[in-house]
């Protein structure tokens, strides 16, 4: 519990607006060790990657304890601090979510990404419902004895399409954030934010550091550091990407073989 705590404490450290950490997401113990290798400070797991690698859709569709054991083995693998996109918890009550909150940290994992959409929909939780959520994490989480970093994320971005975003929805989305604080959240994550006028005035209106997804057409690193980003993940992408680069040379040893 000691090591678990000293990574969950050098975790929070590494997030420092205008430095931000650069998180590659990763899917299994194999990918994260190569990231780790690739000289990252920490490592963080993809829901979408980690689902699609297994077989099953985003959205909890993979059994908890599935991608419990597999967070498990990317712990042991790496001696990096490691958090958990645990989507919404695979609980809707704040008892559960903070039972779920105290099984997953048994892994090792230090952080969790935790979502506002209410899984298997398109719609939100309210402001109210979404920070009782946020505080039955962060009560898992003091119960465990660990000071896991809780991002707490915002789906308001991915709603629209992103020349449809405007000072009206970041008005809400700093309303989440404050009431996220102030439910014990450590981080606010705005995934499909890329205009950087909304982005830095997300960054000067919470003092929590701001997460953002290096999605195509968002701002490069060293903008998003200028602008005062304190954590930038990749969500899919990785897995995405060598996903299309296995499938190009199958194609190619396959045509080869006639």
């Amino acid at each position: 519990m000691t090591d678990q705590i000293k990574q969950a404490e050098r975790f929070a450290a590494l997030h420092q607006k205008g430095t931000p950490v650069i998180l590659y997401n990763i899917w299994d113990a194999g990918s994260a060790g190569a990231v780790r290798d690739a000289g990252a400070k920490a490592i963080a797991t993809g829901s979408a990657p980690v689902a699609m690698a297994q077989g099953f859709g985003d959205g909890q569709n993979i059994p908890m304890d599935f991608a419990l054991d597999n967070v498990r083995r990317i712990v042991s693998a790496v001696d990096l601090p490691v958090t958990l996109d645990f989507e919404g918890a695979y609980a809707e009550s704040p008892v559960a979510i903070a039972a779920n909150v105290q099984r997953a940290l048994e892994t090792g994992v230090v952080g969790f990404n935790f979502e506002d959409q209410i899984v298997g929909t398109n719609d939100l939780y309210d402001i109210e419902t979404q920070a009782a959520r946020v505080a039955a994490m962060r009560e898992g989480s003091d119960v465990a004895g660990v000071p896991a970093f809780i991002n707490a994320r915002t789906d308001l971005f991915l709603k629209a399409k992103p020349e449809e975003h405007d000072n009206a929805m970041l008005d809400e989305a700093i309303a989440r954030a404050s009431a996220f604080a102030d439910a014990g959240a450590s981080g606010f994550f705005a995934p499909g934010l890329k205009d950087e006028g909304l982005i830095a005035r997300l960054c000067e209106s919470t003092e929590l550091p701001v997460n953002i997804i290096a999605l195509p057409g968002t701002p490069d690193t060293a903008t998003l550091a200028s602008l005062g980003v304190a954590r930038i993940s990749y969500g899919p992408v990785p897995y995405r990407q060598m996903l299309r680069w296995l499938q190009e040379q199958a194609s190619a040893a396959l045509q080869q073989g006639g």
